[in-house]
């Protein structure tokens, strides 16, 4: 479990591709530091495996569903990500509830600065916009984020979305996660309050 608080930006240095999978190595001084085999780190939202640890570096391995269905099928050397050790039972819990299995992936449509913040407005899948409420919790690349606004468009996106989310950052999340540098077309992965989820299958179940 995570909390959505990035701890470091880091890098990918390396990506060999298998079969219907990918083997990355990440730099992150931080999240190494008291990282060993097995651990989980997510990394732009995915929650994933250490296989390996060296130089400041950590290795996973990514299956090909994973890749299918997150951004980090797109990741190469030289991509920044955002980077997140697991929660100890002991810690604030910063952020909200976050499970580091990704929902789906959404579009940045726009950037609209103000004076301290900006507001960036993602695409929202069909599958995953009734679990999204004005002022509640959503992840972005493994980020917390409050959801400032929520809207439908009469034309579809580029990737065939109607409804939209905003999320306003404030300096420090533009300075020390990939948001900040990410512009409108860029692809980030989505993860909804798993909350949301369970109420519904309760009601469901009756």
């Amino acid at each position: 479990m995570f909390t959505g608080i990035v701890e470091e930006l880091g890098e990918i240095v390396a990506r060999e591709q298998l079969t219907d999978a990918a083997r990355l190595t990440i730099r992150g001084k931080l999240v190494t530091s008291d990282a060993g085999h097995g651990d989980s780190i997510a990394v732009n939202g995915v929650c994933l495996t250490v296989v390996d640890v060296a130089d400041e570096a950590f290795t996973v391995d990514v299956m090909g569903e994973t890749l299918r269905r997150s951004s980090i099928g797109g990741l190469e050397p030289g991509s920044r990500v955002n980077l997140e050790r697991a929660a100890a039972v002991n810690s604030r819990l910063g952020g909200h509830i976050v499970q580091g299995h990704v929902d789906g992936t959404g579009t940045i449509l726009a950037r609209t600065p103000e004076d301290n913040w900006e507001v960036v407005r993602v695409s929202l899948p069909d599958a995953i916009a009734k679990y999204v409420v004005e002022k509640g919790s959503i992840t972005v690349n493994g980020i917390s984020l409050t959801v400032s606004g929520l809207g439908r468009t009469d034309t579809p996106a580029a990737d065939g979305t109607r409804d939209w989310f905003e999320v306003s950052l404030i300096p420090t999340t533009l300075s020390l996660t990939d948001l900040g540098a990410s512009t409108p077309g860029a692809i980030v992965n989505l993860e909804v309050d798993v909350i949301a989820k369970y109420v519904e299958r309760l009601q469901q179940r009756g």
